[in-house]
């Protein structure tokens, strides 16, 4: 595996490339890095693979972050402009909903979706907590016992070291700030929900959810299925929101179902 970083937009961001063939980009989810895919990419030989830290999370930079999803979705489409090329793009969580957004926006580099434990809208209460997030980003101890709090909620399997991942976790945020700007995009999305602009998406789509996801249950999952024109479902048992911690055999499974 190849790493690298390219100028894109405002910032610099960090990736790490893989394989070859057709192309896959990788999206990963708030808290969370390019490490996050590293067992996908190491077993998807027949793909050319790409994932890259998203503006503010682990080696990439923040640059002007103004905490919407459209800045987010952008520095997507700007990857796949000068990076991959047109690709299947897989996105967990944020990811997810960054990816469809994108493919939205243009079919012509986003050729397919796979959103895992994605929303395309969240409720008062779930933008609430997010916001909340954004401001103790700025408190170190603070961003970390939510962080704990957060991580325990999202884990299902007992086996999993809930202090390491924690600590795992925490080493990709930094000083919290691409964090609070991520955070503050998926709380945007109640009062600017990206429900509607699913309809325009066209391309195929798979939805993968987790039997035991608190965050995204299935309620998400078939908001998704219905307004989406071309989607189809796939659920990862004995998981909960963090499905590629919890359960990573069933999420390669699935994942290599949905890239074919």
């Amino acid at each position: 595996m190849q790493t690298a970083t390219a100028a894109l937009n405002d910032i610099r961001t960090h990736y790490c490339a893989a394989g070859s063939g057709p192309a896959a980009v990788f999206v990963h989810g708030l808290a969370e890095d390019h490490r996050s895919w590293r067992r996908q990419q190491e077993e998807f030989t027949g793909h050319r693979t790409y994932a890259y830290d998203v503006r503010g999370h682990g080696e990439s930079t923040l640059g002007a972050a103004n905490g919407t999803l459209d800045q987010l979705r952008d520095d997507l489409l700007a990857f796949l402009t000068e990076i991959s090329g047109p690709a299947v793009c897989v996105g967990f969580s944020l990811g997810g909903t960054v990816v469809l957004s994108a493919a939205a926006q243009r079919p012509d580099l986003v050729t397919g979706v796979v959103a895992l434990g994605t929303s395309s809208v969240v409720g008062r209460r779930a933008a609430e907590i997010n916001l909340q997030r954004a401001e103790e980003a700025a408190d170190p101890a603070a961003l970390l016992a939510s962080l704990r709090e957060d991580t325990r909620m999202m884990v299902a399997n007992p086996a999993v070291d809930i202090d390491e991942l924690v600590a795992r976790r925490a080493a990709t945020i930094g000083d919290g700030a691409g964090f609070a700007n991520a955070a503050t995009a998926m709380a945007g999305i109640r009062d600017n929900p990206l429900t509607p602009a699913l309809a325009e998406i066209k391309q195929p789509v798979t939805v993968i959810g987790a039997e035991h996801d608190a965050l995204c249950p299935r309620k998400a999952a078939e908001i998704l299925l219905e307004a989406l024109p071309r989607a189809t479902y796939l659920e990862i048992p004995n998981a909960g929101h963090l499905m590629n911690v919890d359960n990573p055999d069933a999420v390669t499974t699935a994942l290599r179902t949905a890239l074919g």
